[in-house]
Parts: structure tokens; sequence; C-alpha cells
């Protein structure tokens, strides 16, 4: 695939300023320095992050017939388990795939949050609540890719939320209609995408609880109204792409970062190649 070019952006904080959020799972590096180089072409870092803080967004000149898909999701989406500056979540590998292919200029805007839900907050506002900010205001786009889900049937009753209630598989789904309603009032094509396998996740870890039988049935129930329910314009199944078929609850052991969650380089390559351009695009 063609690789992707990354860009350098410095930024210079005279004083002391706090920040009330940052994208803590970036996986890309960030080099902090004393005093102000934004205009030192090669700098000697005194230390580094690979979460981003201060920065939100990168404005570019777009052709007039560009497009933008944005993928909307949780850490799947975002890239817990990607390689730190490899560009290798799975809207990387598609954004590679798409500019393979030719044609118009298509972009992919990655509005992943780790932690995101459908119908509550926590890391980040809910799915519905950010929706007019992350997609809808967003320029050129034309589809909605929706993968989320994971964590309103995850959370509750583990470390992460002990005392939240179970969501049933009906609650999540009016989620879901409400987002797919909103985007077809604004004229986009909307995408739904599968939940990925999480059986045993985090077994052994403070978060576990995080899967149970009960769960997977909620997950179960969600995707089998992802692909039938015909609510969609269109569906991108990375249950299949990725799920062990020996045990089907199960990521494939190549597919795994090693949680039972999170998808591994391979996996996030496993689940873009999955992905029927001509389909996503509207093209057929």
């Amino acid at each position: 695939m063609a690789p992707l070019t990354k860009l350098s952006v410095s930024l210079f904080v005279p004083q002391t300023s706090p920040t009330s959020t940052m994208h803590w799972d970036g996986h890309d590096t960030a080099y902090i320095v004393s005093g102000d180089q934004t205009a030192t072409a090669d700098i000697k870092a005194d230390s580094t992050i690979v979460s981003r803080i201060f920065l939100s967004g990168v404005m570019v000149d777009a052709a007039p017939d560009a497009r933008a898909i944005v993928t909307f999701g949780d850490s799947i989406t975002d890239g817990d388990g990607s390689t730190v500056d490899g560009f290798d979540r799975w809207p990387d590998n598609l954004a590679a795939r798409l500019v393979q292919a030719g044609g118009p200029s298509v972009a992919v805007l990655n509005q992943g949050i780790s932690g995101a839900k459908i119908l509550r907050d926590r890391m980040g506002v809910n799915a519905l609540a950010r929706f007019d900010r992350d997609v809808l205001n967003q320029p050129h786009v034309t589809t909605v890719t929706l993968m989320m889900g994971i964590n309103d049937i995850g959370w509750p009753g583990c470390g992460l939320a002990p005392n939240d209630p179970q969501p049933t598989a009906d609650e999540i789904i009016v989620g879901y209609q409400q987002l797919v309603t909103r985007a077809h009032l604004h004229g986009l094509r909307v995408i739904g995408v599968t939940l990925t396998p999480f059986g045993d996740a985090f077994q052994g870890t403070p978060f576990e609880g995080y899967y149970s039988e009960e769960k997977e049935k909620i997950r179960s129930t969600v995707n089998a109204w992802i692909r039938d329910s015909g609510e969609f314009d269109g569906v991108i199944d990375f249950d299949k792409a990725v799920r062990d078929p020996a045990k089907p609850t199960h990521i494939e052991a190549q597919y795994d970062k090693g949680d039972h969650l999170h998808p591994s380089p391979a996996g996030y390559r496993a689940m873009a190649d999955s992905i029927d351009l001509s389909h996503l695009l509207g093209n057929k």
C-alpha cells in the first residue's frame, strides 16, 4: 500500500497552560522541548509523549470534488493496539487503499475516541452528544462508518464502571437509529460496522468482567441487527474479518493485541482489507 505522509506541527506554549482534554491514545510521538523552537528544523527533545496535547485538527486545501469518510467509533477505530508512529490503524490502512485505488480525492477522518460509548459519557461525551461536532460539521463528508457499542456492553459491572446498569441490545439499537436518522437528514450515507469479538477480554486484569456470556448475547443481537435490519446504507463485517473460526466469540490469535479486545496491526490490516471500496463509496 502507498505510505501515508506524516505531518509535523510545532507549538509554543509561553506559560504553564493546563489542558481540559487530550488525545491520550494518539499513538504518534510528540517531542517536548524547552523554549520557542517552532522554527527549528531539527530539535533535540527533552522528553516524548505518544498522546496529542492542544492540537485538535489540521485544515488542508481540498479539491472541489473531494469527499470525506468519517470513521466514527471507539478505541478500535482510534487505534489501540496499533504501532506507535506506524500509521497502521484500520482507518490508516483504508486511507492507503483509497489512495492506491486512485480516482477522486477521498479523505478518511478518524473520529475514534478510546472508551467511547453510544449512550453514556465517560472518556469523552457519548456518541449522540458528539455526532454534530465529529461528523455532521466536518467538511466534504459524504459517508460515515459507525462502529461503537462494545464499551456500552462491556463496561458495566467491571472495574471501569462497577455501578453502571447493563444496557439492553434494544437500548443500544435505539441509539444507532438516532444516529442513522440524523445522518440521513444531512444527506450522508451510513455504513454499519459489526462489533468485533471480545471473548475473555481483560481476563486476569482489574477490568475482568468486561466479558461474560450474557454480554456476548447482547453483542450477537446488536450485530444481527446491524447486518439484517436494512437501516444502514451498507454493512462492513469486521466481526467476520477477525473472529476465530473455531471459537467465534473470540478474536483470532494472530489478530489479537493480547487483551482479547483490541486488534493487533495485523488485525487492523485484515479489517481494512475486508472493506469493499465501491460499496463504501456508494459506487454500487
